[in-house]
């Protein structure tokens, strides 16, 4: 399954209490916190840690430039209390100009304290199933470095203008105090632009984030759509819902999307900084999608790009919900690359197809905060902290072992989910399509079922040869197993 697919939890049925109190529920709460006992990760912090967030938090760096003059909103998944982004738009002649506020954590931590140090060790926030553990301590993530409504905080407040087309002429950043207006979230937020009540700059949202859509799909980019899964709890049972993004979570997304364009530019211009790259993906990853593509009956034209293919897909079809998750293997071998002076190898993102930063999520991912550092100083004309230059080298390997850690956790809560859903329905048959053999034993691979839209591992009988690749099958779930997170079918 997809590593950036998000899994919540709601009830359903019975009242909200007995869910919570449901063998169900304890059996997802028991099974998350043995997932984190054996990664080792815990939502708790130190008491050296949590007692020097709390001094930071009550004695904030304050930048002089007062911006709380401009009308920012967050945008965000209901009940999200670390809110990282705030966004302004206005017209600009005839074009745009976009202001997106980001939580300045840099205002709070300081270089070697205990914060910066676990900050360093953790790496990232790790979601799944409601369970969160958090890259700072909630003093500072949900609290003084959170850009929560009517509150002055710092922030890292970027100016892009863009033109009348869409394309970015200018991007800027500096420190300055900004105050958000409201915390909406994703359903409200469509709600007001659809019923007309929403203000200037949340219409103006639509038309911009349909202008860089448009500019996405001319460059090849892709991004994946992927729906959000909720696991309802219900008479004492799981099921699996899915929800498709909204069009206003995909303008937004556009917003982070087009200042971290701007802030790769910055950084190659400047040559110093931080990318997010990914190479361009493995032909044979291509021809297997092809594969499953006719195996699933979803029309694939030869002369095709695969992005283009990828952004005609409704994941509210259990089929292509199916393709969708085996589209995710395209996205293998993402990375960063630091540099100071010369440019790496690879700078670019093949699936945003352009250079790329993470800027724009400082409280749950260590590395924006060193490449908006960066970008503070280039856009000032000042010389980067020497903190900084000392860390970008081992950024790269401090994110990857991070991203390993979040790939694992989210992994094992998938397994877990799966293996709850399916536990009722062992020997039960499904339709799905074999994507991938295992390279020392081709009667063992992988099948993505169509509904649900899992992929698990499939064996078949040892005399009859290797499983069909790429073609439509049915199969059986021999072992849905909720302890050891395994789910598994068999060729029928």
């Amino acid at each position: 399954m997809p590593s950036n697919q998000v899994i919540r939890v709601r009830t359903g049925g019975a009242a909200p209490e007995a869910a919570e109190d449901s063998v169900a529920a304890a059996t997802l709460r028991g099974g998350i916190a043995a997932i984190q006992a054996e990664l080792a990760v815990t939502p708790g912090f130190a008491p050296e840690v949590e007692a020097a967030a709390a001094e930071a938090a009550r004695h904030p760096r304050l930048p002089q430039l007062d911006r709380t003059d401009l009308e920012l909103v967050t945008i965000d998944p209901a009940g999200s209390m670390d809110l990282d982004q705030a966004l302004h738009i206005e017209r600009d002649g005839s074009g745009f100009t976009l202001r997106y506020a980001i939580a300045d954590v840099a205002a709070f931590v300081t270089p070697g304290d205990p914060v910066d140090v676990e900050a360093h060790r953790r790496g990232e926030s790790l979601y799944g199933a409601d369970s969160k553990v958090p890259l700072h301590p909630k003093v500072l993530s949900e609290g003084a470095a959170s850009l929560l409504p009517d509150q002055v905080r710092p922030a890292l407040l970027w100016t892009t203008r863009v033109d009348a087309d869409g394309e970015a002429t200018s991007t800027y950043v500096e420190r300055a105090l900004v105050r958000s207006r409201a915390k909406l979230d994703y359903a409200t937020a469509q709600r007001m632009v659809d019923d007309g009540t929403a203000p200037e700059s949340l219409r103006l949202l639509r038309e911009l984030g349909g202008l860089r859509l448009a500019h996405e799909a001319a460059r090849g980019g892709v991004s994946l759509p992927l729906p959000d899964q909720e696991i309802v709890i219900e008479d004492d049972r799981w099921r699996l819902d899915y929800r498709s993004l909204l069009p206003v979570e995909q303008w937004n997304a556009q917003m982070s999307l087009l200042t971290g364009f701007g802030a790769a530019d910055l950084m190659v211009y400047a040559r110093i900084g931080v990318l997010r790259t990914l190479p361009e993906p493995d032909p044979h990853d291509v021809t297997a999608l092809h594969r499953t593509a006719r195996a699933l009956g979803i029309e694939w034209p030869a002369e095709q790009l695969y992005p283009d293919f990828i952004r005609g897909l409704d994941p509210r079809d259990p089929r292509q919900a199916a393709m969708v998750v085996a589209s995710t293997r395209l996205l293998r071998g993402s990375g960063y690359a630091a540099f100071d002076g010369a440019l790496p190898e690879l700078t670019t993102h093949s699936a945003l197809a352009s250079e790329y930063a993470h800027v724009t999520a400082p409280l749950r991912r260590l590395v924006d905060r060193y490449a908006g550092e960066v970008c503070v100083a280039l856009c000032a004309d000042q010389p980067v902290p020497e903190w900084v230059r000392a860390a970008l080298a081992g950024l790269p390997e401090a994110m990857r072992a991070s991203g390993s850690r979040a790939g694992a956790y989210e992994r094992a809560i998938l397994n877990l989910v799966e293996a709850g859903l399916l536990a009722p329905r062992v020997g039960e048959r499904f339709r799905g399509v074999i994507t991938d053999l295992d390279d020392r034993d081709p009667t063992r691979g992988t099948v993505t079922i169509e509904d649900p839209a899992i992929e698990a591992a499939v064996t078949g009988p040892a005399d009859s040869g290797p499983l069909p690749l790429g073609t439509e099958v049915t199969v059986t779930l021999a072992e849905a197993d909720v302890r050891q997170r395994r789910v598994a079918f068999r060729l029928a």
